[in-house]
């Protein structure tokens, strides 16, 4: 389940605990469910985090050169 869907399943599962007819045992369930589910989309982001860390570190290290014209070698 990619990041979009976790959210909306999160969504989905506030939602169902805030209607007035949920019984316990089915809150309690849900509400594991949607642990899980925000563990699941907190580790989604870190992964995202270190992946721009490491671009950002690669752009950091490129060296901009002075544009030269091929036409006039010297």
């Amino acid at each position: 389940m990619n990041y979009e869907e976790t959210l909306k399943e999160l969504e989905n599962i506030a939602a169902e605990l805030e209607k007035d007819n949920v019984g316990l045992d089915k809150a309690v369930e849900l509400f594991e469910k949607s642990v899980e589910l925000s563990k699941n989309c907190f580790e989604k982001i870190k992964q995202a985090e270190g992946k721009i860390e490491i671009i950002k570190k690669d752009l950091d290290s490129l060296q901009i050169k002075p544009f030269t014209d091929i036409d006039n070698k010297e």
